[in-house]
């Protein structure tokens, strides 16, 4: 049922466990103990606690910093797969690529590469990051948990460190050197990156901002390295386009800022700029004006006292909280009411609650302030605010939000934070000084106190099919251990192909175990041949740990298809792939990768 992929896997493995309950096989009581099993209880603090890196933009600053742009592409593709493998050693490798992505394709257009040239070096390397660590990735939590339950004691945080490390610097290096050229060349898919054009936005200059006392020219040197420039400047409420370049930016000043959306959030951090709209500032003013804009466009007319009395009583309402607000871009429809109206026109912070941050006019330059800026059909609108707010105004005034998209500002307290409670719950965990599901458990509240990750939205950063499937596999697999069906596939296997030789048995475990990887979801494929591994062991007489650590290595190397991991999937679309392009870099990886763990395996664990 894995390999036919009719259902979802997490679907596939309820399944397997109430058919065992059924027949008898899982005792009823017990067929729900995965869910509090401490190798599911880490899986999900870790997605919260990578989610927190990744929202606060601790890893944009990271990126921003590593990351070389002057060098050819050898040189680039190695410094951004090594970034990957390393992040994805201590977060979700999924969100490691995710953030890496916007990253990659720009580096591969400024190096004239096709998208795909980067991008499989870049899926591979967090694939291969997540084999270095215990939270690295999901299997290795479910081998670790499978030698706790076989007496030995659960893994250590960086018990994977050697054979991982080793076995992931090879491959990265020879991905790096060699392995990118291997990759079919193609055009990536239209749909998969939209062009939004460029927004036209307000930053302010804040008093402690780095920009003050730069010149405009200064500051444009910056913007140029991000494909933005400057437009306009605000000073005491009066607005100069094209200002002289010689000019000082002073504290309290507007700077009208036209930019890439995936370049706004390090412009406004590169430069210590807020945008206005974000600003708490006094909004009185802004009322006035709104008020003035409101007579003058519409004169009083029963329907605008209605609309008087909805703002007066919107104005009443309580506020959202911080952990309610996000960005979202909006696509006006050809057929929206907004046409020729403005931000002030339709009082949309008084109404709604939520800010006009960014207009991207497709082409057409405003000369007037944001929130008297003429909305047209076909803008992108950069909001914040609640997620009901934003929708609600969305359906009454014919928007749609673009994909599921949002934009990342970088907070530099937000970020450290985030950064020193991830390092402090694996300290707490590589030290013993508490059990790593209790390590990373008080990391996600801590995360949660702090508003790192708010309360409402840490259940959103938990992938609940993956707890879903280990949760329900684990008693299907104890099972197999019980019943003696582990012992009896092991057996087959020693008997037909290994013949009793340990080091066959060993290479034959890591070489199934990476082709079920290639077709199953990884997690499924550790919890099946786990037992499997432990039962060659026994069967053998030999110590268990270089069977399980190979099932923890074979694991994590799918890299023949774009189904065996979702990194792989996620590159499919934007580097333009097909199902069989995946093999001509992946197969002679999967090669090295045996190559270099199987020695590495038999020096660190020894049978």
């Amino acid at each position: 049922m894995f390999l036919w992929g009719r259902w979802r896997h997490d679907m596939v493995a309820v399944g397997a466990l109430l058919i065992c309950v059924v027949i008898g096989l899982v005792p009823a009581n017990d067929a729900f103990a995965g869910f509090g099993h401490p190798a599911v209880i880490t899986i999900g603090c870790v997605l919260v606690l990578s989610h927190g890196l990744q929202t606060s933009g601790a890893i944009d600053a990271l990126s921003d910093r590593i990351l070389p742009t002057s060098f050819g592409p050898t040189v680039t593709i190695a410094a951004i797969t090594g970034l990957a493998t390393v992040l994805s050693a201590f977060m979700n490798n999924v969100g490691a690529l995710a953030l890496l992505m916007p990253v990659a394709i720009q580096t591969a257009a400024k190096q004239g590469l096709p998208p795909g040239k980067v991008l499989m070096p870049l899926a591979f390397g967090s694939i291969l990051g997540g084999m270095t660590t215990l939270i690295g990735t999901p299997p290795n939590l479910i081998v670790s948990s499978f030698r706790a339950t076989s007496g030995g004691g659960s893994f250590a945080m960086f018990d994977f460190t050697p054979v991982g490390l080793a076995t992931a610097a090879v491959a990265v290096t020879f991905v790096a050197l060699v392995g990118w050229r291997l990759v079919p060349s193609r055009n990536g898919a239209g749909g998969a990156e939209f062009d939004t054009g460029t927004y036209l936005t307000e930053a302010r200059v804040p008093e402690k901002s780095k920009s003050v006392g730069k010149s405009l020219r200064e500051i444009e040197e910056v913007l140029d390295e991000a494909d933005a420039q400057i437009v306009g400047l605000v000073r005491n409420e009066v607005r100069v386009t094209a200002p002289n370049p010689t000019r000082t930016v002073l504290a309290g000043d507007i700077l009208v800022i036209e930019a890439d959306p995936k370049a706004l959030a390090s412009v406004l951090s590169t430069l210590g700029l807020k945008l206005e709209e974000a600003v708490n500032h006094d909004d009185d003013a802004e009322e006035e004006e709104g008020t003035e804009a409101k007579t003058s466009n519409f004169s009083a007319s029963p329907a605008n006292k209605k609309d008087k009395t909805e703002d007066d009583e919107a104005a009443t309402e309580k506020p959202a909280r911080l952990d309610e607000i996000l960005l979202k871009e909006l696509a006006v429809l050809p057929n929206s009411n907004l046409a020729g109206r403005s931000a002030t026109d339709i009082r949309l912070r008084t109404t709604f609650g939520i800010n006009l941050l960014a207009i991207s006019h497709l082409g057409r330059r405003s000369i007037t302030r944001l929130r008297t800026a003429s909305i047209q059909p076909g803008d992108l609108l950069l909001m914040q605010g609640t997620q009901e707010s934003i929708l609600e105004f969305a359906a009454q005034h014919g928007c749609v939000p673009l994909a599921e998209r949002t934009l990342r500002i970088p907070d530099k307290r937000q970020a450290l934070t985030a950064t020193a409670i991830m390092l402090a719950a694996i300290g707490g965990a590589a030290f013993g000084l508490v059990p790593a599901a209790i390590a990373f458990a008080s990391g996600v509240l801590a995360c949660m106190a702090l508003q790192v990750v708010p309360p409402r939205r840490v259940y959103d950063a938990i992938d609940w099919p993956v707890i879903v499937l280990v949760a329900a596999l684990i008693p299907v697999a104890g099972a197999m251990a019980t019943t003696g069906a582990a012992d009896v596939v092991a057996r087959v296997l020693l008997t037909s192909i290994a013949q009793g030789h340990p080091i066959i048995a060993l290479v034959l475990i890591l070489i199934v175990t990476m082709t079920l990887s290639d077709f199953m979801n990884n997690a499924a494929t550790a919890a099946v041949m786990c037992p499997i591994a432990i039962g060659t062991a026994k069967t053998l007489g030999v110590n268990l740990d270089p069977f399980l650590m190979a099932v923890a290595i074979g694991a994590s190397c799918a890299f023949l298809t774009p189904i065996g991991h979702q990194n792989n999937t996620l590159i499919l679309g934007p580097g333009g792939f097909q199902f069989g392009d995946y093999w001509r870099l992946g197969l002679p990886l999967e090669i090295i990768v045996v190559a270099v763990s199987v020695p590495m395996i038999l020096w660190v664990w020894p049978l």
